[in-house]
């Protein structure tokens, strides 16, 4: 109940988004990762830092909160299950151990029927022989925002491909001539129910994501979902990311076992947002609505956008539609994400061109 202490392991955006969440309702917030001064630990009650590897570290974190969740899916399988001796996890080692190892993963809903793109599993360079190209060659573990990646237009892109992996376990995936690509976010409580956000329609570039609209209907999306929380029996917050062919054909391409950077715009267009549902569910608390109040859209703000200079946040704000997060990171870098504005509107559509002047008004 409110007054409890969460335990956060992580400590970038995503937790300090859900740290502000769970703070509004009464909780208490710790969080534990290799850094200091971090997004969330500058918000939380308590910011603990030590290796991931340091399990006494880790039991002594958990041992003074009463439930755990995490904020990215790279968190070792042994720091999660040794939490588990001390405190509830939620969601489970076993979803973060599906989820945070591309394989695994792609087995995993392979075998349950649901709709992937072709792919096989490579562990020595000969493994790639006879793979139809185009296809991307990805890390089979600790890979996002298009990192751990190799496009192979041809075989004769497999040598560099499988050098760049560092001979390390990959898989390989066949291209997708898509459409667009859209996601869906989803929470799942302790007793079964189900809700899930309307889906977004996402952007990206260089396989950072740009931006994301809402809401883009898909009702098939939204089926294939609520199955997946069923089949991997999540207890919090998971979302969904799919191809939509030129056919019309849905294929998931990956999990992310956590709010997701597409469902940010939830904060300011939702009934409840990504993070407050994310308390809810790892608290037992009932679940609550994913009404979209009104159209929104979201735009990350990299660090490109800083270029030695503070971007200009009176002209984007000058759009009274416009909301303007920023997570407290300290060093700007290329690609690295600062913040992001959302801004709604009467259709999607115009969020989303209301959303990207704002953002390119911050260079002017």
């Amino acid at each position: 109940m409110p007054g409890a202490t969460i335990g956060v392991l992580g400590s970038g955006q995503l937790g300090r988004m859900f740290a502000i969440a769970a703070r509004r309702m009464g909780y208490r917030v710790h969080t534990f990762s290799p850094d200091q001064d971090t997004p969330t630990g500058q918000v939380a009650d308590l910011e603990v830092t030590a290796s991931y590897d340091d399990l006494d570290a880790v039991r002594e974190f958990a041992s003074h909160v009463d439930v755990v969740t995490f904020e990215f899916e790279n968190v070792p399988a042994a720091t999660a299950e040794a939490v588990e001796h001390c405190a509830p996890v939620r969601p489970s080692g076993e979803v973060l151990h599906i989820t945070q190892h591309r394989l695994r993963e792609k087995t995993w809903l392979a075998k349950h029927g649901f709709p992937v793109t072709p792919f096989r599993a490579i562990s020595d360079r000969d493994d790639l022989e006879g793979f139809p190209t185009p296809a991307i060659l990805k890390t089979a573990g600790f890979g996002y925002d298009g990192k751990g990646q190799y496009r192979m237009q041809s075989a004769g892109h497999f040598d560099p491909a499988w050098r760049s992996m560092n001979r390390q376990e990959a898989v390989a995936e066949q291209l997708v001539d898509f459409e667009c690509e859209l996601s869906v976010v989803a929470a799942r409580a302790s007793d079964g129910a189900v809700v899930c956000y309307a889906p977004s329609r996402n952007a990206h570039h260089q396989g950072i994501l740009d931006v994301s609209m809402a809401p883009f209907p898909n009702r098939e999306a939204v089926q294939i979902t609520h199955a997946v929380l069923d089949q991997l029996g999540v207890i919090g917050v998971l979302c969904v990311e799919f191809f939509l062919t030129k056919e019309g054909k849905l294929l998931v391409n990956e999990l992310a076992p956590r709010p997701h950077n597409s469902g940010h715009l939830t904060i300011d267009s939702c009934v409840t947002s990504q993070f407050e549902q994310q308390l809810r569910a790892v608290c037992g608390l009932p679940l609550g609505s994913t009404e979209m109040v009104r159209p929104a859209a979201m735009a990350n703000l990299l660090g490109d956008l800083w270029n030695d200079a503070e971007p200009l946040w009176t002209q984007a704000l000058r759009r009274p539609e416009v909301k303007l997060h920023l997570y407290g990171k300290l060093e700007p870098r290329l690609g690295r994400k600062m913040g992001h504005l959302t801004a709604t509107g009467p259709t999607p559509e115009a969020a989303d061109q209301q959303v990207r002047e704002a953002r390119h008004a911050l260079r002017i």
